[in-house]
């Protein structure tokens, strides 16, 4: 095809690409490199073609290892029909299903329309920013948590452990330990296959700051090809960075950690998380510039008095009220923040008391009422944020 001037124009191709194809590239990207190294011990190709499409994680994680499925393919006891995994995994999938219903998807219509209103350009108020924002911020978390129960209970249900992807990165206390609990497959990944690779830190401090800031960039740039992923990824890189060098600072000089100071280092982290995810989140720079410029002040007035502006806000960003929009973000910051982990349980005691009462009748009509609950609120394309990644 030529234009009017002679020069070839290549069309756009329209490939329609499979369902979690990074899932299955980083998979194999894995698998090769560890054959190449020779770790691989398991070959059969059946149970290699088993491991690659092993559907329960393809859409949002964990990006599985050969070392962690392959060898429970080989067992045979996974094959029979275990009620006891059963029961676990159908309290994993309500759970999971709560999480992304209930929670995800309410803060997520909120969200969407602070974020709708950046990108025309329209300067949101200081109070509508926050909100907007801790509503994204939680509607990721819930909706990333809920999809990784869902996955390991469908997965369990056919016998199989998938390995923690998710242990509540919002109780972290600094940047590093964050990353050692969101997406942790995709971490474990990133440190083995990219930063280790690059020289780790292995050859001095400056090396080691320089490998953490490509891979975190390029980790960004995974997510999609746009400048605010790529920023995304940067702001991360400066944070470790940070937080590495403060360690270094500070080794041997601290004492004790009080509660306070844990607290304060939660804070600190959360706070750092949330301003980074507005430009994950958002369409364009513009738009992210425009979401802080009214995070710190500088965007739309709040008419009235604090209180009246207050709740003003909260119902331009909620289509079901300012007190629900308020009460759906203060749960989920009780449960993000103080909650243990579900996945945590599973794998960290799989015969622990507390699994063995959930799994009693007696819970049954509490996660049945969960669950129809769940279909009452469903929304239709209400897909997981992860999907499009």
């Amino acid at each position: 095809m030529f234009d009017s001037m002679g020069i070839r124009r290549i069309a756009a191709l329209n490939i329609i690409l499979p369902i979690g194809i990074s899932f299955y590239t980083f998979t194999q990207i894995a698998f090769l490199v560890d054959c190449w190294k020779g770790k691989v011990k398991e070959q059969f190709f059946f149970r290699y073609l088993l491991f690659v499409t092993y559907f329960p994680h393809l859409i949002a994680g964990p990006i599985i290892h050969h070392a962690q499925i392959m060898s429970q393919f080989a067992n045979s006891q996974i094959y029979r029909v275990d009620y006891k995994k059963l029961s676990i995994a159908i309290i994993f999938v309500v759970i999971g299903m709560a999480k992304k219903i209930l929670l995800a998807d309410p803060l997520g219509e909120s969200s969407d329309i602070l974020f709708g209103v950046a990108r025309e350009g329209v300067a949101p108020s200081m109070i509508m920013s926050w909100l907007g924002v801790l509503a994204y911020t939680f509607q990721i978390y819930f909706d990333f948590s809920g999809y990784s129960d869902m996955a390991i209970g469908i997965s369990l249900a056919l016998g199989i452990y998938l390995p923690i992807n998710f242990n509540s990165p919002y109780q972290a206390t600094n940047i590093i330990d964050f990353w050692r609990r969101w997406h942790i497959s995709l971490s474990v990944f990133l440190r083995d296959y990219l930063y280790i690779p690059l020289g780790g830190n292995r050859f001095g401090n400056f090396r080691r700051y320089i490998n953490l800031f490509i891979t975190m960039l390029l980790g960004g740039l995974w997510h999609g090809a746009n400048w605010t992923f790529v920023l995304w990824g940067a702001a991360h890189g400066l944070f470790l960075i940070i937080n590495h060098r403060c360690e270094s600072f500070f080794s041997g000089k601290l004492a004790f950690q009080s509660c306070w100071w844990i607290f304060f280092s939660r804070v600190i982290t959360f706070l750092a998380v949330a301003s980074a995810w507005v430009l994950f989140r958002a369409d364009n720079l513009s738009a992210a510039i425009t979401i802080y410029e009214g995070m710190l002040g500088f965007g739309g007035k709040t008419e009235g008095a604090f209180f009246h502006g207050f709740l003003a806000d909260a119902r331009r960003l909620s289509p079901d009220g300012p007190i629900w929009l308020v009460g759906t973000i203060f749960i989920a910051a009780l449960i993000a923040f103080f909650a243990p982990n579900l996945n945590g349980l599973l794998h960290s005691a799989r015969n622990s008391s507390i699994v063995q009462k959930l799994t009693h009748w007696g819970f049954a009509p509490v996660f049945a009422g969960i669950f129809f609950l769940c279909i009452l609120r469903f929304a239709k394309n209400s897909p997981f944020l992860y999907f499009q990644f």
